[in-house]
């Protein structure tokens, strides 16, 4: 067995799998990962390197290749990481990115100090913590997002620009903006007559459209800002009570539209049945648009106060002023006519002049009062010449005791008219005596003297009340009661108390004005507030309604329009009289020592002489 001895055979180099044959020194050099970009590897190698048998060589060149292959990759993530970061600034969206998940490319991660740049084009920017995406604000709380909702409803819009939603935002603002204007320009530009235009019933249907749709809109400004603001970020409970609160601020926005609509449409309702849309008395001249008072200076207004009491049959009419109104200045003449007046004339032209050619009943010594006439009429339809002509009898008789041409009348219930007090608060009068109310004996209370502000039942007994007093004395206070009224029923108390006034003058007022010629009058209504206002009533000693002198009446009426579009008089500075029961100026006055007020023997309210119209002022102390 001599043959030659073989050596045992080497054991063959183990090969070397991809990616092993790298040994880092204990010092933690080595292999370094770049970041989720996708940055190339970086082998330390400062200790002994890479080792291999046989190939080594060419691994080591493979592994070169392998690196600036990733280390180009890495600088092409970069690239577009920088143009998205420039497209996200430009959108303003303001959503911070995730480092973790942006750009990864391997499971690799970024060595500390590469990537983003902290500053220059497509940078994060200075300043902003862990270079993350910019922070607009702080996350929003359950009052933030109730307050710009609430901020929505003043200036809409803010609470888009506060979600981000620039657009829609600066939109909102820009067109409340031009609202504001254009609501601004109208309220300056607008006239006594352009007031008046809004009575019209086109135009209340308009402002009524306008009222609905301005209250879907800010309905749809408070919904849409708190959607804008994301809710649903918030947890359970503040969603719960968010919502609450927004649904209570939608209904709150949305009340006075609602109570604008309402008013108006009470208004509407109001004119329709007040005033006839067909003219029932033939002896109203149609209303011409262009002209709708018919070419006349003057109108006059028959104002009735008409007692129509459940114990009482008919109408009395117990009140009876007439409103000579001039159409170009609104400077108004009130005449007032006593109740019992006896024995008026009737025109020729009135059906009643046959029946009494003498004057009304003058064949009855102490009958024949011109506050029987309406109910006279209404009771005889066969000489009248149809039903319900009181009005017109009524307006022809005074019409011919003054010499002027009533042209329109407006019957009021007292009660009425008490509800007309309460509804603008009540009416501040110069009340000169203790006036006793309530009854025949005035059992119900007393209006003391001085400066009172009298509800509408106290102002309605003052008008009345005849304990201690006569008819004259009670058309002296009637007549402060009308001027107070007008006085005192301001626009704003007339708009805040509509409701009440409407259904007052709805239920209780009569009259023939027809509806085409509400929107003048509104508009000779603003003239006559601000003009002179005079009066003038027919009562002793200059005038005796038993025994009247009618050629004496209708010059002092002449008279007393003819003054009213004269300028106005300064007061004289002593000896003014400034209520019905003060003493006429010229009048002697007492100089003996201060003493109580003395009671008069007639009745609280004197009436002195007065042979000229007087302001309201000088007689009421208004």
């Amino acid at each position: 067995m001599g043959g030659p001895r073989s050596d045992p055979p080497r054991p063959a180099a183990e090969p070397v799998a991809p990616g092993e044959g790298r040994r880092a020194e204990d010092t933690g050099e080595g292999l370094r990962a770049g970041d989720t970009n996708g940055e190339g590897r970086q082998a330390g190698n400062t200790g002994e390197g890479v080792r291999s048998n046989g190939t080594g060589e060419g691994r080591q060149a493979d592994k070169t290749r392998e690196v600036r292959r990733a280390d180009k990759t890495g600088e092409d993530h970069r690239a577009d990481e920088a143009r998205e970061s420039r497209q996200a600034d430009e959108a303003g969206e303001g959503h911070r990115a995730h480092e973790a998940g942006q750009g990864r490319r391997t499971g690799e991660t970024r060595p500390a100090g590469k990537g983003r740049p902290s500053g220059g084009k497509g940078g994060r920017g200075p300043g902003r913590p862990g270079g993350g995406a910019p922070r607009f604000a702080k996350p929003l709380t359950v009052g933030s997002v109730l307050g710009w909702t609430a901020l929505s409803v003043i200036v809409p819009g803010v609470a888009h620009l506060r979600a981000g939603h620039r657009r829609t935002g600066l939109v909102l603002i820009g067109a409340y903006a031009v609202l504001l204007l254009a609501a601004l320009a109208y309220v300056l530009t607008r006239t006594q007559e352009n007031v008046a235009t809004l009575v019209g019933d086109d135009a209340l249907i308009a402002v009524t459209a306008l009222a609905a749709l301005g209250a879907l809109c800010w309905f749809a400004v408070v919904v849409t800002s708190y959607v804008a603001l994301s809710p649903n970020r918030l947890n359970q409970q503040g969603q719960i009570v968010s919502g609450i609160v927004v649904g209570v601020l939608c209904v709150s926005v949305m009340a006075p539209f609602a109570l604008t609509a309402n008013t108006v449409l009470a208004t509407r309702d109001a004119i329709q049945t007040i005033f006839p849309s067909v003219p029932s008395d033939p002896d109203v001249a149609p209303i011409k648009e262009a002209d709708p008072w018919n070419g006349k200076n003057r109108v006059n207004f028959l104002l009735i106060g008409g007692d129509a009491a459940g114990n009482r049959t008919g109408v009395r009419t117990d009140s009876m002023t007439v409103a000579s109104v001039d159409i170009r200045t609104g400077n108004t003449v009130l005449f007032s006519l006593p109740r019992n007046l006896q024995h008026v004339r009737f025109p020729p032209s009135s059906p009643l002049h046959k029946q009494f050619p003498n004057g009304y009943m003058a064949e009855l010594p102490n009958g024949g009062l011109l506050n029987e006439v309406w109910q006279y009429a209404n009771d005889h339809p066969e000489i009248m010449g149809g039903h319900n002509k009181g009005p017109r009898a009524l307006m022809d008789a005074i019409g011919y005791t003054l010499n002027l041409e009533i042209n329109y009348y407006a019957l009021m219930n007292m009660f009425g008219f008490a509800d007309l007090v309460d509804a603008i608060g009540g009416l501040k009068i110069r009340v000169e005596q203790d006036v006793k109310w309530g009854g025949h004996f005035g059992t119900a209370g007393t209006i003391k003297a001085g400066f009172r502000k009298l509800t509408g039942e106290e102002a309605l007994w003052y008008g009345r009340s005849r304990v201690n007093s006569d008819d004259f004395s009670r058309m002296s206070r009637q007549r402060c009661v009308i001027g107070a009224f007008t006085k005192q029923a301001t626009p704003d108390k007339i708009l805040i108390n509509f409701s009440k006034i409407a259904g007052a003058a709805k239920r209780l007022a009569q009259t023939n004005i027809p509806q085409k010629l509400v929107q003048p009058l509104v508009a000779l209504a603003f003239k006559v507030k601000s003009a002179k206002i005079t009066s003038m009533q027919f009562v002793p000693p200059d005038f005796w309604p038993g025994a009247a002198d009618w050629v004496k009446i209708r010059r002092a009426a002449i008279k007393a329009v003819a003054d009213s579009v004269k300028p106005a008089r300064r007061a004289q500075a002593a000896n003014v009289s400034a209520s019905p029961g003060a003493p006429s100026a010229g009048a002697p006055t007492s100089t003996g020592p201060a003493t109580t007020a003395a009671r008069p023997t007639q009745t609280p309210t004197r009436n002195g002489s007065q042979k000229t119209a007087k302001t309201l002022e000088e007689l009421c102390g208004l």
